[in-house]
């Protein structure tokens, strides 16, 4: 498979939904939603790839684009995640008190 000729790994569909699963399972080890969003990302082009059409054969045959439309979906699932997930306001623990102080 060359690289170059659009025939690739990168352009297969369930390559990317693959990626997007292994992803999914490291972030369970490393939580904070960096891998979730890369998971979130890789879904959608692997969706984008297997839902075909002009879309998916312009994808498929750009790797430049694919990784640009997975770094951008990348992006947009993380700042979800950590709108809807992230550090609440009010979560902050402030200590009134050093419990060595008696």
């Amino acid at each position: 498979m060359d690289m170059m000729t659009g025939d690739g790994l990168w352009s297969l569909w369930w390559v990317w939904l693959a990626l997007a699963l292994g992803l999914g399972i490291l972030e369970i080890l490393a939580p904070g939603f960096i891998l979730l969003g890369f998971a979130i990302g890789a879904a959608v082009v692997g969706a984008l790839l297997a839902l075909g059409g002009p879309l998916g054969a312009y994808l498929g045959g750009s790797f430049t684009l694919t990784l640009v439309v997975f770094a951008v979906f990348s992006l947009i699932g993380w700042i979800g995640l950590r709108r809807t997930m992230g550090v609440r306001k009010g979560q902050v623990k402030t200590w009134d008190r050093d419990i060595n102080e008696d």
